[in-house]
Parts: C-alpha cells; structure tokens; sequence
C-alpha cells in the first residue's frame, strides 16, 4: 500500500546491504535521485538489474556498491563506454563486478514473468547466438504441445524497484506517460518498491493513450522529487541533459575525476540540489 515519505526515510526502510534493486527507465525517467540516495547511505553489496544501465550505474559501480550486475546493454548512451563499470570488470577495481548479460526480449520477458508471479519466462529467442555459452542461466525447454524449443530464462523478481514517475494522487496511484519501459513490470515483480513522482496531484486530469497506472495497492513508497529523472528526461517537464552525457566520458574516465565529481555533487550535496538543475532550463520535452 503506497505511503509517502521522504528520499532518506524511502531508502533507509527499504533498501539494505546484500539487496537485489532494479532501477529501470528507458532514456525517459530514470531514478537519478533515487539513485543519489542509495549511493548517499552507502547501500553496498548491491545485486543491480536493469535493461539499459547507463550513467545511474556506472555510478553505483564506481563507488563500489555492487557486486553484481544483470543487464541487457550498457553504455553511456550516444556517447561510449561507461568508463566506471569496465574499471570494476577489468580491474576489479574498486569491487569486482560479477555480470550476467541477456538479451532485450529476455529481460523484458523476465520481468513480466515475475509480475506474473512465474517462475521462469519461455519465449523464441537466443537462436544461433553466443550468449548461452556464457550465461548458465539461459536454458531451453520443449514446447509440449508442439516439441518446438524454446529459449527460458529465471523471473526477475527484485528486492527493491525504484522507478521516476510523473505523478501520483493523494490516494497514491501512480502515472507515467511518454516512453514507457519495464517500470510496470519492474514494480509488479518486486516485494518492495520505491517511487518518485514529478507532482502530486489531486487528478490525473487528461493523459495519452500509452499513459500507465500503477493502483496504489502495487506501491509502496511515494516521494516527490521534482526534477528526480535529471539528467534523464521527463514527459512534459524538462529535456533530457544531453551535454551531461557527453561531459560525463570525461568526468568517469579516471578515477580521481570521478571522486571528485560524486564528493562535490552527490555525497557532499542535499538530496535535491543535483536535481535541481532539470529545472534551469525548465521545457516541455
């Protein structure tokens, strides 16, 4: 049942060392300030899950709060590497990180099999390709209608999904708008659940035909963060920071930089001021 608090009191009841956390946005609404809190209580041991893990986790990587990744890409988007995560593969530096890859079509039928409540999602997939080679957790069963094979993999079913969303009313119903990726999926699979929201509202009012909502019974943190996708975008609130991405190859390449850049902006920053910035050039995306 959704509750609202605040960023600190959401992480510090639902998050602990040792957890699985899905923190999914698919280039629109990613949980920049959700994400900023975690690193902010050092959360560590993370096992980290999300389709397209980009800056938020190279993040998390680089400050040595994961040990495991599960993905389907990553990189910095339009830009390159994410120098912070290959560092951690590379040169186990400042963890090791353990990573286990999939496919696009894998994770998202993983993550609507743990909303189902199933133990493992089938679908046609993985056919001709090298990843099973090096993930164990890609495996086949016989279709026993057809004898077709099929390619399975386990349900994604976190701890912890922390998800942007555009609003929530006073009764805690939650609505996204625009791109929507696995955040429903993400938020019906989880046993806990972290949200924040652009606004609060007494209505909804008006929304398109992709628009999602979330009945109130499926959440359970609500937090209002204005600009908490920054420097991701929201529908209809600002754009996406575009010249961030590109500044952040420079900012992640070495290791100095980058201390220096999370002590200044995330560590020694309060929980809004980061995304405060969305707003200094506040536009209809």
């Amino acid at each position: 049942m959704a509750e609202f608090m605040s960023l600190s009191a959401a992480v510090e009841q639902h998050l602990r060392d040792g957890l699985t956390v899905a923190m999914e946005g698919f280039t629109h609404l990613i949980p920049y300030a959700a994400g900023h809190e975690v690193i902010r209580q050092c959360k560590r041991d993370l096992t980290i899950i999300r389709m397209t893990p980009d800056i938020l986790y190279d993040q998390l990587i680089g400050m040595g709060l994961v040990r495991k990744m599960v993905f389907s890409w990553g990189g910095n988007p339009g830009v390159g590497s994410l120098h912070r995560m290959r560092d951690a593969v590379e040169n186990g530096f400042p963890e090791r990180l353990e990573l286990e890859e999939h496919s696009h079509a894998a994770m998202a039928n993983a993550y609507e099999a743990g909303a189902s409540n199933l133990p493992f999602a089938v679908f046609r997939g993985y056919k001709g390709v090298d990843l099973p080679k090096v993930n164990p957790n890609i495996r086949s069963v016989a279709c026993p209608y057809t004898g077709e094979i099929l390619a399975t993999v386990p349900a994604i079913r976190p701890d912890v999904a922390i998800i942007h969303a555009l609003r929530a009313d006073r009764q805690g119903n939650v609505m996204l708008e625009g791109i929507v990726g696995v955040q429903k999926e993400a938020v019906l699979a989880a046993r806990a659940s972290i949200v924040t929201v652009e606004e609060i509202v007494d209505d909804f009012g008006p929304r398109s035909a992709n628009a999602v909502i979330l009945p109130h019974w499926t959440v359970g943190a609500i937090v209002h963060v204005p600009g908490g996708a920054y420097p991701s975008y929201a529908h209809g609130y600002y754009k996406r920071a575009n010249a961030f991405y590109i500044g952040w190859d420079a900012i992640a390449r070495e290791r100095e930089s980058f201390a220096a850049w999370m002590k200044a902006n995330v560590l020694d920053g309060s929980p809004d001021s980061f995304a405060s910035l969305a707003f200094g050039s506040r536009k209809s995306a």
